[in-house]
């Protein structure tokens, strides 16, 4: 079962600017309640941080405490971080959406995948959640060994015709296609570190390097996959049989890479840290996460986003021809460029235009231009929620309904 902790009121640290108070009473509310083992909690609005919350313990057994520079995996809420780069790439003109993977990387032809398009890929239309057979910790570091085994898949399904979420490997492929481009042949973690996060000071890494004091990391507690037979009241039914079929396709999908299993705590391993996962070991800080977004949501000329790529994630998603069902999830969902969007069960930000990625356990980020908000929660105590875990969807309910008048989350 995930720890649970008492977590004192002394615990709980930062500041919000005047009329944001219902965040902090929410955040307190969560501590409260026994929800949270450490966590924290920032929003940026139109480039200025007013909100930057943080408590708990960043270890729940020895009772380390978060401090306001602690850092933890955040899962998938890293796709977004990665979609961002790869934003930051096609703004540089490196690559084109609508162009076809294999123009910049021709072994990806193979099997039947000559024309899926960039934008195909990002919305998880392209059959190529899983990857057969699955790579090892040290495929995964070195790019020579892992480019070819990404290209030689075959999709599950015709690309463009259906979506299913690429829990793992979509954070590779944008990897490859950014390494296929850039003049210097960098990987995704290495052109976030050079291009975003260095320039911006930002604690935000995709493959977690050694200068980082490994004591301000928090530890994941997690929990195992057979309880979520005890939550099918949150996790959709669908998704819970089709994961504990061990030759599924869902299985499949996230049993990468080999020996690797966040329901077996391995997450809090520094050799899997180390490499990198794009689309779910990004190790932030929310403050990171959340100027991150902040930037996006206000044009994204800090990150070097031009005005059309801008737009792009902004605007609308195109559904596969087969529906908003997805193939791995087996819930409807929405995808657009690596991001996720709005739908009436998974209601965010102020309109359609928003766009951010949900975690594994419960983190979240996300951009909503039509406010300029950049928001972020992290925490290091595993929920069962797919998406709107209870506790972020309080803090986000205080931000966007509460204080900014804005519609309801959900």
């Amino acid at each position: 079962m995930v720890l649970k902790v008492a977590v004192s009121p002394d615990l709980i640290h930062g500041d919000v600017e005047p009329g944001y108070g219902r965040i902090a009473d929410a955040f307190r509310a969560n501590f409260a309640s026994g929800q949270e083992v450490g966590a924290a909690v920032t929003v940026y609005r139109d480039g200025d941080k007013v909100v930057d919350l943080w408590g708990g313990y960043r270890n729940g057994l020895t009772r380390a405490p978060w401090h306001e520079d602690s850092m933890v995996n955040v899962f998938s809420t890293t796709k977004g971080v990665a979609a961002l780069a790869v934003a930051v790439a096609v703004s540089r003109g490196l690559f084109r959406y609508d162009a076809r993977v294999a123009d910049y990387w021709p072994e990806f032809a193979a099997a039947g995948k000559g024309e899926v398009t960039v934008r195909q890929l990002l919305a998880h239309q392209a059959g190529l959640s899983a990857v057969t057979p699955a790579p090892t910790l040290d495929d995964v570091a070195d790019p020579s060994r892992l480019s070819p085994m990404l290209a030689s898949q075959a999709p599950a399904w015709p690309p463009g015709t259906r979506h299913g979420y690429h829990a793992i490997t979509l954070g590779w492929y944008e990897s490859e296609l950014i390494r296929r481009t850039d003049p210097a042949g960098r990987t995704l973690g290495r052109f976030l570190a050079d291009e975003i996060a260095g320039p911006l000071g930002l604690d935000l890494h995709i493959g977690l390097p050694a200068s980082v004091d490994r004591d301000r990391i928090a530890h994941v507690h997690n929990w195992k996959r057979a309880e979520t037979l005890l939550h099918l009241n949150v996790m959709p039914p669908g998704f819970v049989a089709a994961s504990l079929n061990p030759v599924g396709l869902t299985a499949r999908t996230v049993s990468v890479p080999r020996n690797v299993n966040a329901f077996d705590g391995d997450y809090n391993r520094d050799d899997v840290r180390s490499v990198e996962i794009p689309s779910a070991n990004g190790t932030a800080t929310a403050r990171a996460v959340a100027r991150l977004y902040g930037a996006a949501a206000n044009g994204g000329a800090a990150l070097g986003l031009n005005e059309a790529t801008f737009e792009d994630l902004a605007a609308a998603t195109t559904t596969p021809s087969g529906g908003m069902r997805d193939k791995v999830m087996h819930v409807d969902v929405a995808y657009s460029l690596g991001m996720c969007k709005p739908l009436p069960h998974f209601g965010f930000g102020s309109s359609g235009r928003a766009f951010g990625t949900p975690g594994f356990g419960g983190s979240f980020g996300l951009a909503d231009p039509d406010t300029g908000i950049g928001y972020a929660y992290v925490m290091n105590r595993l929920g069962f929620h797919l998406w709107s875990d209870p506790r972020e969807l309080s803090l986000r309910q205080a931000l966007f309904r509460d204080v900014l008048g804005a519609r309801p989350q959900s």
